[in-house]
């Protein structure tokens, strides 16, 4: 089934809409949520919030994007759990090593402007991909965006755990100046 009918079912509030999703999407948004939260039971529970979600967003949203839509709700939703799971303890999952990498980039002070300084800080980082090239993007939103394993990376693009590692690492320095060129406190 298309994305256009998965939506049209959700437009419809006809049920088939969720086991449509689960069929298509499933092992997507289990993917993502998986690398995230770090196991299959916490996983499993956020991809069935996420089509909870998901009926309860369409209408009034209609996405033009359904696996992108579908993605981000999983993503957040993982993000939360994984912050309840984890209030003073570190996981299993991937995200802990993301976000450790990632620590150096972004400064992690918590105050009043910090919503409207993060509305910037994602239109700079975009622009800052913008710049890339095509693969070492994608490298970087695989790692990033959907916590995926240095070693998945290295396959996905058939390249050696190392040079990915080299890789991230460059582009997480090229960040760091791009950010820093923009006024950003590292």
């Amino acid at each position: 089934m298309n994305d256009k009918d998965i939506i049209q079912l959700y437009l419809n509030r006809d049920q088939r809409a969720l086991s449509a999703t689960a069929k298509k999407y499933g092992k997507y948004c289990t993917s993502i949520a998986k690398n995230i939260l770090g196991n299959n039971e916490d996983a499993e529970e956020c991809v069935n919030d996420t089509y909870l979600s998901t009926w309860n967003s369409i209408p009034p949203t209609i996405p033009t994007i359904l696996s992108a839509f579908l993605g981000k709700i999983t993503r957040n939703l993982a993000f939360n759990k994984y912050k309840h799971n984890h209030v003073m303890k570190r996981g299993n999952g991937e995200i802990a090593v993301v976000l450790d990498e990632l620590a150096e980039c972004v400064s992690g002070v918590d105050d009043v402007e910090q919503e409207i300084d993060r509305r910037e800080l994602v239109a700079t980082i975009n622009s800052f991909l913008e710049t890339l090239l095509p693969k070492k993007r994608n490298i970087f939103i695989c790692r990033y965006w959907y916590s995926d394993s240095v070693s998945s990376i290295a396959r996905r693009y058939e390249m050696t755990e190392s040079n990915v590692s080299v890789t991230l690492n460059r582009l997480r320095s090229k960040l760091k100046e791009y950010l820093s060129e923009r006024g950003y406190v590292l």
